[in-house]
Order: C-alpha cells, then sequence, then structure tokens
C-alpha cells in the first residue's frame, strides 16, 4: 500500500496554518480557500489510503461519498468550503471588483472551523 496518503494529511494540515496565518493578516478570500483546500486534502488522504478513487474538488461530495456515514451537519460544512473553492481567487466570479472585496472575517473563521472539524473527521478514518 502506498504512503501517499500521509502527505496528502501533512500537506492539509499545513494549509490549514496557511489559513490561520492569512486570515490573521486580513487576506479573508485566501483563508477561506487554503481552509477549503485542507479539508479537501484531508479527505483525498482517506481515500489514498483505501485506494480508492477521489475524483474532483467537492468537500461535500468527497464526505457523501465515503462509506461511513457523514452527518448532514458535516456534509453542509463541506458544502460551505466548496463554496470558497473559485470565487475567493477570480475576479470574474462577480460582477465587479477584486475577490478581496468579497471575503470577510466572519468568513475565514467559518472556513477554519469547518475545516478543523472535517480534517478531524478524516483523521478519525485513518491509522493514528
Amino acid at each position: 500500500m502506498s504512503e501517499r496518503w500521509k502527505d496528502w494529511l501533512t500537506q492539509a494540515e499545513r494549509d490549514l496554518e496557511h489559513a490561520a496565518m492569512a486570515a490573521e493578516q486580513g487576506f479573508y478570500e485566501w483563508a477561506c480557500f487554503s481552509a477549503q483546500q485542507a479539508a479537501e486534502k484531508a479527505l483525498k488522504a482517506v481515500y489514498l489510503f483505501r485506494n480508492a478513487e477521489a475524483w474532483g474538488h467537492s468537500v461535500a461530495s468527497l464526505l457523501k461519498n465515503l462509506p461511513e456515514k457523514a452527518s448532514e451537519d458535516l456534509i453542509e460544512k463541506g458544502a460551505k468550503l466548496d463554496r470558497f473553492y473559485l470565487p475567493t481567487r477570480y475576479a470574474n466570479s462577480f460582477e465587479s471588483g477584486a475577490p478581496m472585496e468579497y471575503f470577510f472575517k466572519t468568513d475565514a473563521e467559518e472556513a477554519i472551523e469547518n475545516a478543523k472539524e472535517i480534517i478531524r473527521y478524516g483523521k478519525g478514518l485513518l491509522p493514528k
């Protein structure tokens, strides 16, 4: 079995750290995106550990497609993170203005908390 899942989990934790640092410095759009990436990568670590295919970037879908029943609350948190995948980075996601104008401290804080919970869930499905 490949041990690459550990690399994905390590990067997930690093992305979560980046999200916290970005939020601290007021880069809320990047904090939201990094939180989404952290959750996605942690779940992809689970899939890799199981030699299963993890397609796409939707945290909610990755949660739904696991054999374990993730709670509806957790799936909802994943769906909220999914909203940060594109518009946090591309100005054409909005009629006008840069992404930085549309994301706020409360968005970043919620994204980080949601990612933390999803990472804890994912780690619970992996060996220690």
